[in-house]
């Protein structure tokens, strides 16, 4: 990587995903529901008889890619063998009777999938989970492969099963629940240095959608739906994560049946607005049937299921971009010249020098980005090939292209935004208190935050509590957050990546806010030097005063269609949600929000008392899950700077 490209990595203005990991957040179509892998490997064979090596330069490329596709199909055919083996062996040494047949059944079902299409719902959850297994294998068991319209793909087998008298509820209840049971035993691999950091957990990050609408437009609620929702109930696994695809048309049944888990406290399901994903995917260039038959995964990432490699490159520090632009380009943690000089900040007679050094800044480190970004897609796509996930992906055969090679029918790179709240407030800050109320001269703030704040508590303590904060409704807080977005998107969307598709923004955080923050000084919103930054798309921690219906009011006025995925975190207390009227007002503060046009919203119902209860005897709260980021883990097994992060968050008490 060019020198730059390491200076502003290793001053954290960015991260990079594929360090300790494969392109990942891959999201499985229906083809193994009506397809066997003997089936796909005709139509390899045929498109390995239709290469021309004379007028295609290409050819022999491809027919590498094909044959490795063949060669990875019958390994994973192999696989499931070597289990009906097994469990054949198994069932001829048993002396049970129910269990004997159990054995039996399970080698009939090994010796069917994935090698020919599933008949039964069994079959159908099999089929998947030996895909899972060899997509994780071949690629990296961090990779967040998802089973997509995992509902919609087994309500026909369920329903042959109740029909023919093959399977009852009882029996598909415990089948999808041995699945969940095998989703939380396959933990991500040990992740070091900023992998780490960006990303604290050792979940894998499969997200099961659940709703949404049918390739027609209807809505997708269906019986196995309902069915799903009762194993996530029962099961209370920190994997797979699980989310409501809540579109209009969506009953209000389903909604509230998931606001009956959510309001138990332990970060399930999250919640989307599949309207949205949907607006989202067309603006992207999808036809609409791929578009409503897209979603999310991972965290809160949008893609067309079974057609697309969308591929995470790392996140992006927005703060410490201004930081930088507060100094003329040089990083005041370690004294590089690692930005554009855009001037000192001392000499700027309005805000909108200041807004201009910040887009010139925000421009160069994105450049430094995206070429690196660009280095590492061709590595994967000419070192790195994932056959088998190509076999699956549609367009790759009939392209003899991998999925890492611009294969699939869409290929979108994304970057995600991190402190998109702390950026905005201390713009907002700066501007009210320098160019416009006058209160403080520019060289004052800096000094501040050069000293973090040490003998300037007034100071810090009128940014903090006299300045609009995004968040609370407030348009002059709320537009500044919309420029911030405004001029990230600018800058990433519609840049070509290697691939034939394009580059596009979304904002989540994972654990990276906290990471970002230990790399940035104190703040013009009144933040301390290395605190943590704002997470996701929600205001920084604590300065939402106004209540929840005030914060989606703020966070609505950014235009979500032109993202790939937002995230917004809500604390609630659980006495906020009791009884039936608890569960309605939640149910209509998420459609408020979604008629507002949000994307995402994702609720931790637990208050701060118990999370420093947890903090001090971590061995009477092991079972406490909270919701971190897109995905919920253990609380006491999280980071001590992170803990205190969830508990910093703003608890709402009241609608």
């Amino acid at each position: 990587m060019a020198p730059e490209w390491k200076d502003a990595y290793e001053a954290g203005l960015f991260t990079e995903f594929m360090e300790q990991r494969a392109p990942g957040h891959t999201v499985l179509g229906d083809v193994i529901y009506r397809k066997g892998l003997l089936d796909l490997n005709k139509e390899v064979e045929a498109a390995l008889r239709g290469l021309d090596f004379f007028n295609d330069p290409g050819a022999l490329g491809k027919q590498m890619e094909l044959q490795g596709m063949l060669i990875a199909a019958d390994a994973v055919i192999l696989f499931a063998e070597r289990h009906a083996e097994k469990a054949e062996e198994l069932a001829a040494a048993e002396t049970h009777p129910r269990r004997k047949a159990e054995l039996e059944k399970i080698a009939a079902v090994c010796r069917h999938v994935p090698a020919h299409a599933p008949r039964d719902f069994w079959e159908a959850l099999q089929a998947y989970w030996f895909t899972h297994l060899s997509v994780i294998t071949e690629a990296n068991t961090w990779d967040s492969f998802c089973p997509g319209r995992f509902d919609q793909h087994l309500l026909p087998f369920y329903q042959q099963g109740l029909e023919d008298g093959t399977l009852t509820r009882e029996t598909a209840k415990e089948l999808l629940e041995c699945l969940w049971v095998k989703f939380n035993n396959q933990p991500a691999p040990p992740k070091v240095g900023v992998t780490a950091a960006e990303s604290g957990t050792y979940t894998d990050f499969a997200n099961i959608n659940l709703g949404g609408l049918k390739a027609d437009g209807s809505d997708g609620v269906n019986e196995v739906t309902y069915l799903m929702l009762e194993v996530i109930d029962e099961m209370r696994l920190v994997q797979p994560s699980s989310n409501l695809q809540l579109s209009k048309k969506s009953p209000e049944r389903f909604l509230q049946q998931g606001i009956e888990i959510i309001r138990k406290g332990w970060g399930q399901p999250s919640v989307f607005n599949a309207d949205m994903v949907v607006e989202e995917l067309l603006r992207q260039g999808k036809s609409l049937e791929d578009a409503r038959q897209g979603g999310t995964s991972g965290c809160v990432e949008t893609g067309a299921f079974g057609r697309e490699a969308y591929i995470l490159t790392g996140y992006f520090n927005l703060t410490k971009v201004l930081e930088i632009a507060l100094n003329n380009g040089v990083d005041p943690r370690t004294g590089k010249q690692l930005g554009l000089e855009t001037g000192d900040p001392r000499g700027f007679t309005s805000y909108q020098e200041l807004f201009d050094a910040y887009r010139r800044q925000l421009h160069h480190f994105i450049d430094i980005k995206v070429r690196g970004n660009n280095i590492i897609e061709r590595f994967y796509a000419e070192q790195l090939p994932v056959p088998f996930l190509s076999l699956l992906t549609e367009d790759c055969i009939a392209k003899g292209r991998d999925y890492n090679n611009g294969g699939p029918r869409y290929n979108t790179t994304y970057i995600m935004a991190v402190g998109p709240a702390s950026c905005a407030d201390s713009l907002t800050a700066v501007r009210c208190h320098v160019f416009e109320r006058k209160d403080l001269s520019m060289d004052e703030l800096l000094t501040a935050l050069r000293e973090n704040f040490e003998g300037h508590e007034r100071t810090r303590l009128i940014l903090w509590n006299k300045t609009p904060k995004f968040g609370n409704d407030d348009d002059d807080a709320d537009q500044t957050y919309v420029d911030v977005t405004g001029a990230f998107y600018d800058e990433v969307n519609g840049r070509k990546n290697t691939k034939g598709g394009f580059y596009r923004v979304n904002y989540l955080s994972t654990t990276c806010h906290v990471y970002f923050g230990s790399a940035i000084g104190a703040t013009a919103d009144g933040r301390k030097a290395w605190e943590p930054v704002s997470e996701g798309i929600s205001p920084v921690q604590g300065a939402d005063r106004l209540g929840p219906t005030a914060v989606l009011k703020s966070a609505a006025k950014m235009d979500h269609a032109r993202t790939g995925g937002t995230l917004l975190n809500q604390k609630f207390t659980p006495r906020l949600l009791e009884g039936r009227q608890g569960v309605e007002n939640l149910a209509h503060l998420i459609r408020s929000y979604f008629i507002l046009d949000g994307h995402h919203i994702q609720f931790n119902v637990v208050t701060a008392e118990t999370l420093r209860a947890a903090q001090a005897q971590p061995e009477k709260y092991r079972d406490l899950i909270v919701r971190v980021a897109g995905y919920s883990d253990f609380f006491c097994d999280l980071t001590e700077a992170l803990q205190n992060e969830i508990i910093a968050r703003t608890e709402q008490s009241s609608f």
